[in-house]
């Protein structure tokens, strides 16, 4: 129902990334809101902290002399002049401040100046702001007010603390700073919160991109494992390191495979054999039941040679037949081990030494002293003896059979050539199919089928490939091994 609904077909991978960057993306954004937003009021809460430290400590110093009146002709005004006047050149935090950027002034208990550290408002009355207003009513004084009020940075900050007699309220200090002064630190601030936020936003989705990555490509392992097993390829279920989880279902779907394939193959080995049984069986019993008839001698051993030969076909075909079943199975070869492949040959040619001798055939053997293979010794055994007896029963008698083997990098070949006739051409994509087999020329019978599917199972167990073509020398069997 949901398959024509036009929905484009993006890639698992580029699905979970663009999800992980929009995600990445919201919180980022919502983290750099937040925390920048909160740079400016937490940066001014910290400097009215500090100014109301500072104002109580001067509300001390001058209590004395507020109290007395004295407070014009004492050394304060001198000091506030000069604490007006200093020049820090601290840096801070990168930040280089040359110039104070406090103000302080003093009020008796009525609100009126009596000292100002710019000296620009000096008995003026400030009754009427809060930070006087408030603290001379025993309440905690403060305000921000705008030098311009069209401009948001001309705001000052002001901090009042009460001047005591006892419990006396008998006046005002109140220290004045710029938020200005602050704002280069808060810009610094929320520049490098910026900064970092924009590098671990990279960072994560780079990780995210990682991520989508090795899934898209875990799932496209898995995907090519299992179209290579329905192409009926040999192959070990892929593994897994870091998303084990895709292993554990490698494992499971090979485990179904060999069940179905058990199964499968269980089915068409019975069929087949049962198939290719009926003809060698039909012969024995049609000679049997002549056999019981009076007949010459001749006739006699003729039709029991007919029952040997059919019982030595049903022997052939059986044991070839669980032979292959073997090799079917097998799906790699776990423990290979490395063999001499010039005494492999020569154990070879010398088991069929009579067969050679018999038909007077020249066989002549290349294959190096060092030359090497790595696999199944008993495997490798029986193809290369299936290859030969092939050739053997193809070349005529007095004819020749080479057999050779050449190592070009990590290429390793191997060759067997006979001098019989051509194959004919409708026959030569087929000569490795299960049951197929040629007439052979001696007899004009054919074999069980068997043998070259046999080496074909076994060279692609070895990672090989198994080619046979008519040259100018004869006809060729070729195992090319890729990587030895």
């Amino acid at each position: 129902m949901f398959n024509n609904i036009g929905w484009p077909k993006i890639p698992l991978g580029l699905r979970i990334f663009l999800l992980y960057f929009l995600f990445v993306g919201f919180c980022t954004y919502i983290v750099m809101h937040t925390v920048t937003e909160e740079i400016k009021p937490g940066v001014r809460q910290s400097m009215e902290e500090t100014l109301v430290d500072m104002a109580g400590l001067i509300a001390v110093l001058v209590a004395q002399d507020v109290k007395q009146g004295t407070l014009a002709t004492s050394q304060y005004p001198k000091l506030l002049k000069d604490f007006n006047q200093l020049k820090p050149k601290a840096m801070i935090w990168g930040l280089d401040k040359l110039v104070s950027t406090h103000r302080v002034y003093i009020t008796d208990h009525n609100g009126m100046v009596l000292l100002d550290s710019s000296g620009k408002d000096l008995g003026k009355d400030y009754s009427q702001w809060n930070d006087v207003y408030l603290t001379l009513r025993g309440q905690y004084g403060a305000r921000s007010t705008k030098l311009n009020p069209a401009d948001e940075m001309s705001t000052v900050m002001h901090v009042a603390a009460p001047i005591k007699d006892g419990e006396i309220i008998i006046g005002v200090v109140t220290v004045a700073k710029a938020n200005s002064a602050m704002q280069p630190f808060i810009e610094r601030s929320q520049q490098r919160l910026i900064n970092w936020s924009v590098v671990l936003a990279l960072l994560a989705i780079f990780i995210g991109a990682l991520l989508a990555w090795r899934i898209t490509r875990a799932v496209n392992r898995l995907t090519h494992y299992a179209l290579r097993v329905t192409t009926g390829e040999k192959v070990t279920p892929p593994a897994f390191r870091i998303f084990y989880e895709f292993g554990n279902l490698a494992t499971v779907l090979d485990v179904m495979r060999q069940q179905l394939e058990g199964k499968n193959y269980a089915e068409r080995y019975v069929q087949t054999l049962t198939h290719e049984l009926k003809s060698p069986l039909a012969a024995i019993r049609g000679a049997s039941e002549i056999l019981q008839h009076d007949l010459s001698d001749s006739a006699r051993q003729r039709f029991l040679s007919n029952i040997e030969h059919e019982s030595i076909r049903v022997q052939q075909l059986v044991d070839r037949m669980l032979n292959l079943s073997v090799v079917e199975q097998q799906q790699v070869i776990e423990n290979k081990q490395k063999l001499n492949l010039n005494a492999l040959c020569v154990e070879i040619t010398t088991g069929l030494a009579a067969r050679i001798t018999k038909k007077n055939i020249k066989m002549t053997l290349d294959v190096g002293p060092t030359l090497s293979l790595k696999g199944d010794r008993f495997l490798l055994q029986q193809a290369l003896i299936n290859l030969l007896e092939n050739a053997l029963d193809f070349t005529p008698d007095e004819g020749e059979i080479n057999l050779s083997a050449q190592r070009q990098n990590r290429q390793l070949t191997i060759r067997v050539i006979n001098q019989g006739q051509p194959i004919p051409s409708y026959a030569l994509d087929r000569l490795c199919e299960r049951f197929y087999s040629l007439p052979r020329p001696n007899n004009g019978r054919k074999s069980t089928g068997l043998g070259l599917n046999f080496v074909s199972e076994v060279a692609q167990l070895h990672d090989a490939q198994l080619t046979i073509a008519n040259t100018a020398l004869g006809v060729e069997a070729k195992l090319v091994f890729k990587h030895t």
